[in-house]
């Protein structure tokens, strides 16, 4: 006998219960009304659902203050919802939507309730983004209708919709949802049943690890967040995303994706559990990570963990000419910066040619300054004065900062800091701007470590605000507060990491690259999906694998092979499909083809 929904096509889903009149329920329920669907929402506390229209009463009168509703049309999407405390109010519903917390007891109870109140053929959806649809479809009378409706928090602005099947989900159930979706003005997205699904999946491992970053005293919050807002183009930092999704949810997610994956990168930083227990559950409680004006406020106030405003104990050095050793793109763009800034800069290449080709690439790009109004074109041409060509190391014997940008090889680069051992005046600070190697490494090629420091600069260096600077255990302390004077100077965030692999950046962004590698090699979702879901989902500018072919894959693989050298943890392992892709020549835009396609040029 045919199970009520193998066969039969279902009509479009008009009459809708949301059970869960929470933040996320009332959000949902207020979608579903505004694209005409009857509503129902249901909650056990009344005074939960009277909470619940009167978001909805707030949340539609500013839509029309902000002239995205008229008075006639408010009034008919209130009027398409009702609330009620009984469960037995959704039986005459196509598609029921379970908001419940997290917890397989609530969850598994509410749809063996459901089982016995509405029709065979209706669809029952859980709103689950951690616990497994799979066992909780097989709790109940009728597997092949449930499924997982995974919408973002909030609701009516978010357009990612994750739609999850089971291995026992009928695909008419799953199509009539799409469609729904769809219809909402939403973006679909199939995926499978595993915790955290997709978006969810990359982006709670990346916030486990950089509060476990945060709490190994790596770097402080603020420089954690600011990383990756700058460096990656983020809306918002790890740890104020952790406190705005609330830190005890967080860690009912990572739970449940370890005891999935059993990945030590998807266990729970420790620290998670400490908030978590001790009530500081981030803004909802008015304190997580940070600490807030007062909860459910989003105003950060200052603690005991704020940092002092110019908080340098010691005066740097004097720094007036600089050195840049290399020829290539970064070389170019952090010459092009001292520049703008007033510094007298030294271009210096292996060969008088490159260093003039170098000095042309930062004329063309202060033309395209001046042609898009950003500077005059006196101002242009000032800066292009300030910059000397030259082929050799000994045009740095005057000057104050050293940066080397040349291969990221640890040989070349040990061989040019002893080249500028030799050549740089005593005091002078030399920096490399190594985005993975060892600065330690490089200082201990010379003769004065204390006067090396990393300066990791970010591609490209005219454009990108933020400098990762990066302190050896040999580094001098003024060393240290001459690099952010100089960062202050060139209009530059400067975040302080110590020398391990990755620094903050790196660390945090390839682990969440390569999982999404891993997804796509396990067949878990597509390309496409995975990147839509991540900007959909996760406000990020670009999917992964877009970043990846832009970064290159060789670029990636390496330093993800170093991430996993230093760290030694099975989880950063490089995805296989990442390495096979590396050595087939497929690099991503530079040649045509990575993980996508590109017309050549």
């Amino acid at each position: 006998m045919a199970t009520p929904l193998s066969d039969t096509p279902l009509s479009p889903l008009k009459t809708i219960a949301v059970v869960g009149l929470g933040t996320m329920g009332t959000g949902i329920a207020e979608v579903l009304a505004k694209a005409g669907r009857e509503v129902v929402g249901i909650d056990i506390s009344e005074a939960a659902a009277a909470r619940s229209v009167a978001a909805l009463e707030s949340s539609t009168a500013r839509a029309v203050e902000r002239g995205r509703l008229t008075e006639q049309e408010r009034a008919d999407l209130l009027a398409r919802v009702r609330t009620s405390a009984d469960l037995r109010a959704a039986a005459d519903a196509e598609l029921v939507i379970e908001v419940a917390p997290e917890s397989y007891e609530i969850k598994q109870q509410i749809f063996r309730e459901l089982d016995a109140i509405v029709r065979p053929g209706t669809i029952l959806a859980t709103g689950t983004n951690a616990l497994s649809v799979t066992r909780l479809a097989a709790d109940s009378a009728h597997p092949e209708r449930v499924l997982g409706l995974h919408f973002f928090n909030p609701a009516p602005a978010m357009r990612l919709v994750e739609v999850v099947s089971s291995v026992l989900t009928a695909p008419t159930a799953v199509d009539a949802v799409t469609n729904l979706a769809l219809d909402l003005g939403k973006d679909p997205v199939a995926v499978g049943d595993r915790p955290g699904f997709v978006a969810d999946g990359l982006l709670f491992g990346y916030l486990n690890q950089a509060a476990a970053m945060y709490e190994a005293k790596y770097a402080s919050r603020e420089d954690i967040d600011a990383a990756m807002k700058l460096g990656c183009g983020l809306p918002m930092g790890p740890l104020t995303l952790l406190d705005l999704i609330g830190v005890d949810t967080a860690r009912t997610v990572l739970e449940a994706m370890y005891a999935a994956s059993h990945d030590r990168l998807h266990a729970p930083a420790p620290i998670l559990r400490q908030l978590s227990e001790a009530g500081l559950t981030g803004r909802k409680s008015g304190r997580g990570f940070y600490t807030y004006e007062a909860p459910g406020s989003a105003t950060v106030v200052r603690d005991a963990l704020t940092p002092l405003p110019g908080g340098l104990d010691v005066p740097g050095r004097p720094v007036r000419r600089v050195g840049v050793a290399g020829s290539g793109t970064m070389a170019s763009g952090i010459a092009e910066v001292f520049a703008k800034a007033g510094y007298e800069v030294v271009l210096a290449a292996r060969s008088e040619e490159k260093a003039q080709a170098a000095k042309a690439r930062i004329g063309k790009s202060l033309s395209r300054s001046v042609d898009k109004g950003r500077m005059t074109a006196e101002a242009a041409a000032q800066t292009l004065e300030r910059i000397t060509p030259a082929d050799s190391y000994d045009s740095f014997a005057d000057v104050d900062l050293a940066v080397e940008a040349v291969a990221e090889d640890l040989a070349v680069k040990q061989q040019l800091f002893a080249t500028l051992d030799k050549v740089c005046k005593p005091g002078a600070v030399l920096a490399t701007t190594t985005s993975s190697l060892p600065v330690v490494a490089c200082a201990r090629a010379t003769s004065r470590p204390q006067d090396v420091i990393g300066m990791h600069f970010f591609n490209p260096a005219p454009a990108m605000k933020l400098v990762e600077v990066v302190r050896t255990v040999l580094t001098a302390e003024d060393v240290h507060s001459t690099v952010h004077e100089v960062c202050v100077k060139i209009k530059k965030h400067a975040v302080d990491c110590g020398d391990r692999a990755g620094f903050i950046v790196n660390a945090l962004l390839f682990p969440y690259l390569n999982n999404a590698v891993k997804m796509v090699q396990e067949h878990y979702a597509s390309l496409d999906d995975i990147d839509a879901a991540m900007k959909l989902g996760g406000g990020y500018p670009m999917g992964p694998f877009e970043l990846l072919d832009v970064v290159g894959l060789d670029v990636s693989l390496a330093i993800e092979k170093v991430l996993h050298r230093e760290f030694r943890d099975p989880g950063l392992a490089p995805a296989p499909l990442l390495e096979h892709l590396v050595a087939a020549g497929c690099l991503g835009r530079k040649t045509g083809r990575g993980f996508r396609e590109y017309a050549r040029r």
